[in-house]
């Protein structure tokens, strides 16, 4: 013991090996299994020095302190394999394990409105998932020089390098997503951002899915100024933007219809609507409770005027992320709360999750929480979205076309692929959801009233 845990109330154990302990289905796994792709890691460009966009430990160097802190929905395994792997460079490396309290227990409809929307200083009780506070103050105070901590979100500055673990479960680590080829996978993402950022400028965008959505918007000249996080020649590889984000200009146009089932930490819920006009919701139509809460909070926040938008209200469109990574697959038992439920798989190639409110630690939070007003922003998930550029020339550009990425079957990837192995598998996406209507035979109107039953088997 590192002496930690008498100062920030945490416990802290040591890496060693062993045999897993966690997923069911994994029962028996011995750490050495993990250890390919924990060197992988290991040796892999970090993201905030190199603007890759994924996660990374390469430049730890012989005498680093390094600090890993996950709670205990964590797979302990996952943080032991990554410490292992870093102390075969020689650094030093102490796991704090955090409990937050949160029993072991299946989604409801309303965890991802309790966990995402506040209405105080988010550092108060943060989303768990994007990194503590308090962790990220213990590790400047002990002088580490990395810090692993976080699932997801934007990553703040700091003086140390701070690097996210975005694997709670083995089934995550253990898939081929984690150490898929780097080159490959970047060249995926650039071939992908093309149509957006060097063709996009001055034309329209339209999204479609067989859910039910249909939204268009136009993709302003204001918004190519690169000041925008992500929305810029040097995008957020892995969760590109195909939306731009705050602020949102007086011109901001974007309408329609977003349907769908699924959103991060949640129960799949009944089929949900929101119409747009004008980039901010207008209505939402149906969600079971996760629509009732959300038709609450659109009329709490319905006159609030943020500094972000141009118009009263929270609720815009800025979040149309695309996943760009074929090997992503749904892990089981996703109804359970450790599991991470459906944030996993928004980072598969070609799903889009839209997000609605405001972006994540930005000054417009800090504003709203010390006001003690609402702010955070909510998701629906698009599993086999269409999303076609229209140019300002009127040429267009399908970026994706039923859930697929068309930069997958670009020649200048494929032949990048053939250096790795067969681009046929390569290139192939590991998990095809199943929904009911669509990619299998049933009822989509049947699935769509109860998703739940279906997803779960239950």
């Amino acid at each position: 013991m590192c002496g930690i845990s008498d100062e920030v109330g945490i416990n802290t154990s040591p890496a060693a090996g062993g045999k897993h302990t966690g997923d069911p289905e994994l029962q028996g796994v011995d750490i050495e299994e993990l250890m390919p792709n924990a060197r992988a890691l290991a040796g892999w460009r970090e993201r905030r020095e190199s603007h890759v966009g994924f996660v990374g430990y390469g430049n730890t160097i012989a005498g680093n302190k390094v600090l890993i802190a996950v709670d205990r929905e964590y797979d302990p395994s996952v943080p032991q394999a990554i410490a292992q792997a870093l102390r075969e460079k020689g650094a030093h490396v102490d796991i704090l394990n955090i409990d937050l309290g949160e029993p072991e227990r299946e989604f409801g409809y309303l965890d991802e409105v309790r966990v995402i929307m506040r209405r105080e200083p988010w550092d108060n009780n943060p989303r768990r998932w994007e990194g503590l506070p308090f962790v990220e103050d213990f590790a400047a105070r002990r002088g580490y020089d990395l810090l692993i901590h976080g699932k997801g979100g934007p990553v703040p500055k700091t003086d140390y390098r701070y690097e996210q673990i975005p694997w709670l479960r083995l089934e995550h680590f253990m898939q081929r997503s984690t150490t898929y080829p780097l080159e490959l996978h970047l060249l995926i993402n650039q071939k992908t951002w093309q149509p957006i950022w060097e063709r996009g400028r001055g034309g329209k965008a339209r999204l479609t899915d067989p859910e039910g959505t249909d939204i268009s918007w136009t993709y302003w000249e204001e918004y190519y100024d690169g000041s925008r996080y992500g929305f810029s020649s040097n995008p957020r590889n892995g969760h590109l933007f195909a939306h731009p984000v705050p602020p949102l200009i007086a011109k901001e146009d974007t309408a329609g219809t977003v349907a769908g089932t699924t959103s991060h930490f949640s129960r799949a819920f009944p089929q949900i609507k929101v119409e747009l006009e004008g980039g901010q919701i207008v209505k939402v139509v149906g969600g079971a409770a996760y629509g009732d809460a959300w038709r609450d909070l659109l009329e709490e926040s319905k006159r609030i005027q943020y500094p972000c938008f141009p118009r009263p209200g929270l609720f815009y469109l800025w979040e149309a992320a695309i996943g760009t990574n074929p090997k992503i697959m749904r892990p089981s038992h996703i109804e359970r709360h450790s599991s991470g439920g459906f944030e996993w798989e928004r980072r598969r190639s070609g799903v889009i999750h839209m997000g609605f409110g405001t972006l994540w630690r930005a000054p417009e939070e800090k504003w709203a929480g010390e006001q003690g007003l609402l702010y955070g922003h909510l998701h629906i998930h698009l599993l086999f979205p269409t999303l076609v550029v229209t140019s300002k020339d009127g040429r267009e550009h399908t970026v994706i076309r039923n859930g697929r990425l068309t930069a997958l079957d670009d020649p200048e990837v494929r032949k990048l692929a053939a250096r790795y192995g067969d681009p046929d598998e390569l290139l192939k996406e590991d998990w095809i959801p199943q929904i009911p209507g669509i990619t299998c035979a049933g009822s989509y109107d049947e699935y769509a009233g109860d998703p739940a039953a279906w997803i779960y088997g239950k």
